[in-house]
């Protein structure tokens, strides 16, 4: 019986040992390891991590050991993960991107003892803040790196954990403490216990009703976060095949080498995919380029809800047979969902990728629940374009007075570590405040609206959820990517980074005699591309009340990155950081 998040492991490796669960690049080439070697090599690292001192005395919070993680997805990532959990011990696992300063303050925290990390750049980078955790005693890397002991080393124990050790893990026993980043203030350690995570992977597993045992699934979102994490435990579970893509750069290739059944995005990654496919496409000529667009406005249309006439539906098979099975060719020829969450999802994406028989399953959570509360299901009759989809088993949800989602169920946090006053303010009478704004769509389907922090008023005392606003005008082909602002001002404005490709083809379609300038500063101030973005604005202002309308954008030249600090590491954008960072070009937008 699966009762902790190990046993998942232990009942794949027993009843399909030979299978291939976990699969990565080594030296060019596919490097598999099948369901036995993971869960022995597990075993044997265990073994090794109670050489250094690990007592499981006392399985709770504050007593528990905690052993962190710095290391991209990879197999061992996973194998230590398990190895972790069946010490008794708390993985906490930290994103490579943070700053050494984020580090520090979350080792520091934690009381972190043990440490892995993935490499020699990534030991480099943050050894500084290593030498100033006071609870940190030993450091091990996956990769040879000077100076640093290897993993190996405690592989090479052979040792394995008494059965003893194991036996005292019990459901409500804390596994991982999962800090996050958030778009403000210091990160906080969320608390998940093995109960919370076996539940809403079990809960969600009916969602995967389409997985095929021995497929597989590529995985590049962050083990850091939950979603991947929970969802490599739902593919485990499953029988699916884990291949790590090398790299966030190599997603393409490894698609078509990987040729897997499903993969788990967020929006952001979804949206660069169209772009490039939106780039090839304005490359053709002719009749290529009509047939790509035409298929293009069928997809728009598509609403699996609504069959449509016959002549549209023969339409859309005809556009499957001879433009969107290059769109799935590809992503690897194989894919039939692709899991969507994290934030709100572009519905003209999710329309144009299902009618090309690319099922997108948006849906819904937080760290704090494990982290699924809701996803529209692979079946269509349990799918809802525009939503976040229905409720998985086990998870209840309400709307409050103010239009708050909360949530409680199995799946939600035992609350925030060394912080009882946040866990009290968010697990108000045993509902966990999301703060996230929503509403129900057909009595079943959830949906998001806004962030409850994120809506403001303006000077007129006029609300406006800015989220709403972004997502429906980032639907223009000609804007990357957009932030809402007009928080006690007179108007509603936003500063916007333009498709800097789409920009330039349009301008070499339609305007022959302009110098298209090489560099993206210049290329924003020319009237033309000023004027082809407030078309932008005069086509989709009209969806929104007058207050709402956006009066005056800013353009900008540099795409917001995680690196350069104006995105979390889930692709969330940082408000208040880009609002201090472009504080003057605002200030422009106001002075007149």
């Amino acid at each position: 019986m699966i009762q902790r998040l190990f046993d998942i492991v232990e009942q794949r490796s027993n009843n399909a040992p030979d299978a291939v669960m976990l699969a990565a690049k080594e030296q060019g080439n596919w490097r598999t390891y099948s369901s036995r070697e993971v869960w022995e090599t597990a075993r044997k690292l265990a073994g090794g991590l109670l050489t250094l001192g690990i007592t499981n005395e006392i399985l709770e919070p504050e007593p528990q050991e905690k052993i962190a993680i710095i290391s991209p997805n990879r197999p061992e990532w996973m194998i230590t993960d398990i190895a972790v959990q069946l010490t008794g011990a708390v993985l906490t696992p930290i994103y490579p991107t943070i700053s050494p300063q984020e580090i520090a303050y979350v080792l520091d925290e934690a009381g972190v003892q043990i440490l892995f990390v993935a490499n020699a750049d990534i030991y480099e980078r943050f050894k500084d803040s290593f030498n100033n955790v006071i609870s940190l005693k030993k450091i091990y890397s996956f990769d040879e790196v000077r100076g640093v002991p290897n993993w190996r080393e405690l592989l090479n124990k052979n040792l394995q954990p008494d059965e003893t050790v194991t036996a005292r893990i019990k459901p409500e026993t804390l596994a991982t403490i999962i800090y996050t980043s958030g778009t403000t203030g210091d990160p906080k350690g969320v608390m998940l216990t093995h109960n919370n995570l076996v539940s809403n992977i079990m809960d969600s597993m009916p969602a995967f009703t389409f997985a095929q045992e021995n497929s597989r699934a590529l995985s590049f979102l962050p083990l850091n976060h939950i979603f991947e994490r929970t969802v490599t435990y739902i593919y485990i579970h499953s029988g699916v095949s884990v291949y790590y893509a090398e790299s966030m750069d190599t997603i393409g290739p490894n698609l078509k080498e990987v040729q897997p059944l499903v993969f788990t995005t967020v929006p952001r990654l979804l949206e660069k995919v169209y772009e490039r496919i939106m780039s090839t496409a304005l490359e053709l000529k002719g009749i290529k380029r009509a047939l790509f667009f035409w298929a293009l406005e069928l997809g728009k249309k598509y609403d699996n809800a609504i069959k449509g006439s016959i002549w549209y539906r023969l339409q859309l098979w005809l556009a499957n047979q001879i433009i969107f099975n290059k769109w799935r060719a590809a992503l690897g020829g194989q894919v039939k969902a692709i899991v969507v969450g994290s934030a709100a999802c572009q519905e003209r994406l999710v329309r144009i990728f299902s009618a090309a028989n690319v099922v997108i399953m948006e849906g819904y959570g937080l760290t704090e629940t494990s982290p699924v509360v809701s996803v529209n299901r692979y079946e269509s009759e349990n799918r809802r374009a525009g939503t976040i989809g229905p409720l998985i088993d086990n998870v209840e949800v309400k709307i409050a007075e103010d239009g708050e989602i909360l949530t409680r169920g199995p799946n939600v946090t035992i609350g925030y570590y060394k912080h009882p006053d946040l866990t009290k303010a968010a697990l108000e009478d045993g509902w966990l405040h999301t703060g996230d704004i929503g509403t129900w769509v057909e009595g079943r389907f959830l949906k998001i609206t806004d962030r409850k922090k994120e809506i403001f008023k303006t000077s007129g005392g006029k609300y406006v959820a800015p989220q709403v606003i972004e997502n429906k005008m980032k639907e223009s082909p000609y804007i990357e990517q957009m932030m809402v602002i007009g928080n006690g001002r007179k108007f509603v404005s936003a500063l916007v980074i333009p498709s800097f490709i789409q920009v330039r083809k349009f301008l070499a379609d339609h305007h022959h005699k302009v110098v298209i300038p090489a560099k993206n500063a210049d290329l924003i101030k020319i009237p033309e591309v000023l004027d082809l973005m407030q078309k932008q604005l005069d086509k989709y202002n009209p969806h929104f009340s007058h207050p709402e309308q956006v009066k005056k954008i800013k353009l900008l030249s540099e795409e917001w990155t995680i690196d350069s600090g104006e995105l979390t590491p889930s692709l969330k954008v940082k408000r208040k950081i880009i609002e201090h960072k472009y504080a003057s070009q605002i200030e422009e937008i106001y002075a007149d």
